[in-house]
Formats: structure tokens, sequence, C-alpha cells
């Protein structure tokens, strides 16, 4: 096919198609003449995980280009490829966790108080994943943010542990039993990797909205007149 069918198979514009080629993150198609080139179906697939990639999960040009990297390597492990693309950190940087690990301008003391919260905190993220028995790496984003909000709620004075997150965590690994059934009809490296960065990405803020309409449902129920 030629660049145009591409462009409009792949739902992106032709000079968004020329600058993925520029930047490596397509492979360049066979060439017909001096101008033009003739691409496939892998191209199409290609070029719908980068678009997932940079739109939807938000990755830079070179995370892209490094995730791609690896999932080319990786094409016949479908648990690492799921890791590299769900995984990947996006462009954007949290500010409000900027200059926490250097301790920033905090007093001494503060911060030692602060370093025995990052431990327990960390301790007690590492004793719900063994509760769950969940294989987890360590370096994973989201084992980062369990951690960070226990710690949080430590420092708020909030009597809350490890063991009252085994309740949610049983339904997380419900919810996330459903989300791999959706990937298990496809065995395309490129295709699996592209539904899972749509269906965790997207549907994330459709399971928090039924959170919150679940909770006035139960509230209703319990405290309505």
């Amino acid at each position: 096919m030629r660049i145009s069918e591409l462009s409009r198979r792949g739902g992106v514009p032709v000079t968004t198609v020329k600058h993925y080629l520029r930047e490596g993150l397509l492979p360049p198609g066979r060439p017909t003449s001096a101008t033009q080139a003739e691409y496939g179906e892998t191209h199409i697939r290609r070029l719908r995980l980068i678009r997932a990639l940079i739109g939807v999960r938000g990755l830079s040009v070179g995370a892209t280009r490094e995730v791609l990297k690896a999932v080319s390597e990786h094409e016949t492990d479908p648990h690492q490829v799921l890791g590299l693309v769900l995984g990947a950190r996006p462009a954007t940087t949290n500010h409000a966790t900027a200059g926490k690990e250097d301790g920033g301008d905090r007093p001494e003391g503060a911060r030692n108080a602060t370093d025995a919260t990052d431990a327990a905190g960390t301790t007690d993220a590492d004793a719900l994943l063994a509760e769950m028995g969940w294989e987890v790496s360590e370096h994973a984003p989201a084992r980062h943010v369990v951690t960070e909000t226990l710690e949080t709620l430590r420092a708020l004075g909030v009597d809350y542990d490890w063991r009252s997150l085994v309740p949610y965590a049983a339904l997380a690994e419900r919810t996330a039993a459903l989300d791999l059934d959706q990937l298990a009809d496809t065995t395309d490296p490129l295709e699996r990797a592209e539904r899972a960065v749509l269906l965790t990405v997207l549907l994330e803020p459709a399971l928090l909205a039924l959170r919150r309409l679940a909770q006035e449902s139960e509230s209703a129920r319990r405290y309505g007149g």
C-alpha cells in the first residue's frame, strides 16, 4: 500500500507517518521508485502501537523508540511485551514528587522522619505483595505508588496499613484477569501490545467512575431515606 493508505488505515496524518519514519519509529517501506515506497500490514500494526504509546500512553518519541526496540527483542515473550508497554513511564514529570529522593530543602529532623516513613511504606508494600503471592518487578512504577500512598497515610496519622489494602488487592486481581482475557484472542505481539495500552489506559478512568457510581449507590442503600 502507499503511504496515503497507511495513513488512512493507521489513523494518523501523512505528515505524522513521515515524522515517525524519520525518527526510526516506523521501518522504511519497500522502495518502488526514488521517492515512493510500499508498506504492509506490519507497518499498520506498528503504526497503531506507536499511536497508542504516544497519543494514549503519553510517552515521548525517544521513550517510544526504546519500547518498540525492546518489544521487537522480546516479541516471543508476551509477559515481557506487556511489561514493556504498560510499565513505561509517561513523558510528563510528576512535580509533586520532584526532589523527594534527595531530601530537597527539608530540615534534617524532618528528613530523618520521612526516611523512616519511607522504609515503613516499602515494608508494607512488600508485605502486601507477599500476602497476595504476586510476582512483581522491584522497579514496577505501580509498586512505588502503593508505597508512597501508604507513606502519606502514615504521615497524616491515618491508621491504615497493608492489611487494609488486601480486599482491594483481591478485586484488582480479578480485574487483571479480565484485562488479560481480552488479549487472549491475538498472538501478534504488536497488536497485543496496542490493545493492552488502550484497554489499560482508556479503561482506568471508567473503572474509577464505576467505583464512584457504586459508592453513591451503596451510600443511598445504607443511608438514604
